[in-house]
């Protein structure tokens, strides 16, 4: 999977600024992103904190696509580049644009000897 992982900065002017950014970006931004051809899923997460220091994150969109192919195609669409005049409008020069892909080999040496609870019904029997 290819994952477009979109990171995006605190707006200046306090709690009400963000509070604006985050209204905004659920009832007019996500939506439009909805539409986008080949998305399989939208995980979004709120930063709570750094390790070793401040942060000026605030908050992190993970949109994944099959492969690099659909994440191409998914932003020439209609409704992602609606979805991009909005964001420049809402968060002008907050976001950074991140696109990853899935390391399963990396994965599995992480994943080596670590406790893990198999919460599949195969395994609950």
């Amino acid at each position: 999977m290819t994952t477009l992982l979109v990171l995006y900065r605190r707006p200046d002017g306090g709690p009400e600024a963000l509070e604006t950014f985050e209204r905004r970006y659920a009832n007019e931004h996500l939506p439009l992103v909805a539409g986008t051809p080949g998305l399989r899923e939208t995980r979004i997460q709120r930063v709570s904190g750094a390790l070793g220091g401040d942060t000026d994150l605030v908050l992190v969109t993970a949109m994944r696509f099959d492969d690099r192919a659909a994440l191409d195609a998914g932003l020439a669409s209609d409704a992602m580049r609606a979805a991009g005049r909005n964001l420049r409008e809402i968060a002008p020069g907050l976001a950074t644009f991140l696109v990853v892909d899935d390391a399963p080999d990396l994965a599995r040496a992480a994943s080596a000897g670590m406790d893990t609870v198999d919460t599949t019904a195969e395994g609950a029997e």
